[in-house]
């Protein structure tokens, strides 16, 4: 890869995105939550900044690798993950809290797991 460097400090920045939208979600137990009060707002704010930071990370990453390390992790929609950057960004005052719940409960998880993979392989070189 062309920049083992940058691409470390890629991973970490997306790591550290989904740790702060873990901690931001924690209390989080329905998309009402988002909306209900000050807080939630807040929440849901902080959240869509993350992951409009991710999905440029992971935007940056792809083109970094010319695909390759994304495509060796296909169990996480790469596109999805890239693409909602471009929703919360283009259309912010009507992002769908239930998307961002959905994004935050059955997404992250995933994500987070394929990004562990690639700087341990990173650190560790190629599985074989």
């Amino acid at each position: 890869m062309s920049d083992p460097a940058l691409i470390r400090e890629i991973l970490l920045q997306i790591t550290e995105s989904t740790e702060r939208i873990k901690r931001r979600f924690a209390p989080i137990r329905s998309p009402d939550d988002f909306l209900s009060n000050e807080e939630g707002i807040d929440r849901l704010d902080g959240i869509c900044m993350m992951l409009i930071a991710m999905g440029e990370n992971l935007k940056n990453l792809d083109k970094l690798t010319k695909g390759e390390l994304l495509r060796r992790h296909p169990h996480v929609d790469w596109d999805g993950a890239k693409g909602i950057r471009d929703i919360i960004s283009h259309h912010y005052y009507h992002v769908d809290p239930v998307i961002v719940f959905n994004v935050c409960q059955e997404k992250i998880p995933g994500l987070v797991q394929s990004i562990n993979a690639m700087r341990k392989e990173l650190a560790n070189g190629p599985a074989s």
